[in-house]
């Protein structure tokens, strides 16, 4: 375990932290919020001093094994959190710690959930308004790999980082130095959001009348949750008091963020056949089928008020995108759709979006490898001496590739599965007036572990985690951390032989 290096690096992201927070500081300066200025400066300060010490470790061998590169990429994401909870608790926007904790790391792990009621958030500064959406923007993409695309860290050892931290079964590299592909990366990532953001803008020419109007702020922080397919909305109804424009630029925005990046870098290359590969052509099959099948199933029930087949149409758009984008904002309160619908909605948590993108889930890369699995298996069953590979784009699958996922179905099972009976010992029974107890904490668990932001019933999308107890907010903490860092970099902290030295 190389120590030094590790305490280095954590020192490089709590100094970039600081810069991130310039974000909210100029925001307060702007509508002379002095108190959150205070907050995000001290709070800049803090890490600044941390990582100033931590900075000063100077390691001489920079060379990181793949555990190290694990153990960097999990406690960075704490330790982001950690201090990205403060400027909420100084400001008073969030006085108690583990809500101001449970909700920065909602942000950074773009997950969505919240503890704010709809009247703590009007109320909240647009300095920690900002910088609530900007930590979805930030944890996006990812952190340590922003910090890779500005600093080498150390040579070719940064691809244990990168895979730690980047969403799916594979990580492959766009040009030779991954620096370069870090670089690449963000540069797309940074150029859509502008695009996103300016395009949000012109809701004040074409937009409809509706209760609110896309101003710079509100299209800034839009941007920033949509970008980072995280959700976190600016008014306490998310997206549904905005234009329908607005509404459907969401739509198209957390869709193309769904997409592997690599997709628009082949694109720009020229090489669309490469491009439209079978994990992004099985994603636009499953989102064409879940907004046909929740379109016509709440327009025929009448579930959205009366709504024309247009109007269906375009919330059931909004609704699958945002579900399986794993972004989260809503334009309706889905929890009175039918069963049909919200069956629909639940599959999509699980499924997610593409392999290196922003959302996450399970991803449809693994979900098309452990189905190829089981038709092999089923195959090999009827004949057993006939040697058939998983081939994915003409290509054989790796049996390591294969193994990896395996596990990661296995690991994810046991986490959902544990995550549900430590909350069930939550005592907030009293407030439940249905009895539904088991669908919220099944729900809450789903959510959070596939970085979702809404459940169902007392977790829906005009609902919050506020009343769950400290102990089960930690243990949904830890299961965004985990599903966002895609479960083994977080559990490989409590293995005690990662910390033995080798």
């Amino acid at each position: 375990m190389n120590y030094k290096m590790i305490g280095y690096t954590l020192g490089q992201v709590l100094i970039f932290e600081a810069l991130f927070l310039a974000v909210p500081a100029i925001t307060a300066i702007c509508y002379f919020e002095w108190t959150a200025l205070l907050s995000a400066l001290g709070t800049a300060a803090l890490c600044v001093l941390c990582g100033f010490i931590l900075s000063r470790l100077k390691p001489q061998n920079k060379k990181l094994l793949a555990k190290d590169g694990l153990v960097i990429v999990s406690l960075s994401w704490i330790v982001m959190s950690l201090f990205g909870a403060l400027p909420f608790v100084f400001s008073g926007s969030i006085p108690n710690y583990i809500d101001a904790l449970f909700e920065t790391v909602s942000g950074f792990t773009t997950t969505g959930s919240s503890i704010l009621s709809g009247n703590q958030l009007t109320n909240m500064p647009h300095a920690m308004v900002i910088w609530r959406s900007f930590t979805n923007w930030v944890g996006g993409m990812g952190v340590l790999v922003f910090v890779m695309a500005i600093l080498p860290l150390s040579g070719a050892e940064n691809m244990h980082i990168m895979k730690a931290e980047s969403p799916g079964p594979t990580v492959s590299k766009l040009v030779p130095r991954v620096r370069k592909t870090a670089i690449i990366l963000y540069f797309i990532y940074f150029v859509m959001t502008m695009i996103l953001f300016i395009t949000l803008l012109f809701d004040n020419v074409v937009g409809s009348d509706a209760k609110y109007k896309m101003g710079v702020f509100e299209a800034l922080c839009t941007a920033f949750s949509t970008a980072g397919t995280g959700g976190f909305g600016v008014k306490p109804d998310s997206i549904l008091s905005f234009s329908p424009f607005v509404q459907i630029v969401c739509t198209v925005g957390m869709f193309l963020f769904s997409i592997n990046f690599n997709t628009y870098y082949l694109i720009l290359r020229l090489k669309f056949r490469e491009a439209f590969n079978s994990e992004v052509r099985i994603f636009l099959i499953i989102v064409a089928t879940a907004i046909v099948t929740v379109s016509l199933n709440i327009f025929l029930t009448q579930s959205v008020g009366g709504a024309s087949l247009g109007e269906a149409i375009r919330h059931a758009a909004f609704m699958v995108v945002s579900i399986i984008s794993t972004t989260g904002f809503a334009t309706v309160d889905f929890n009175a759709w039918p069963i049909l619908a919200l069956t629909v909605i639940t599959i999509l948590m699980f499924i997610g979006g593409c392999a290196g993108s922003t959302a996450g889930g399970i991803k449809v890369s693994r979900i098309v490898i452990l189905i190829k699995g089981m038709f092999r298996e089923l195959s090999s069953q009827i004949r057993p001496n006939q040697v058939k590979r998983i081939n994915i784009d003409g290509r054989p699958v790796e049996r390591e590739v294969i193994r990896t996922v395996n596990a990661y179905i296995i690991t994810f099972v046991l986490i959902f599965a544990s995550s549900i009976i430590l909350l069930s010992f939550d005592p907030y029974e009293y407030i439940l007036q249905d009895g539904s107890k088991l669908v919220t904490n099944f729900t809450a668990v789903t959510t959070t572990l596939n970085n979702v932001g809404p459940g169902l019933d007392m977790v829906g999308p005009t609902q919050n985690f506020a009343f769950f107890s400290p102990l089960s907010k930690l243990v949904l903490i830890f299961d965004m951390l985990a599903g966002r860092l895609e479960l083994f970099p977080m559990l490989i902290l409590f293995a005690p032989v990662t910390w033995k030295k080798t």
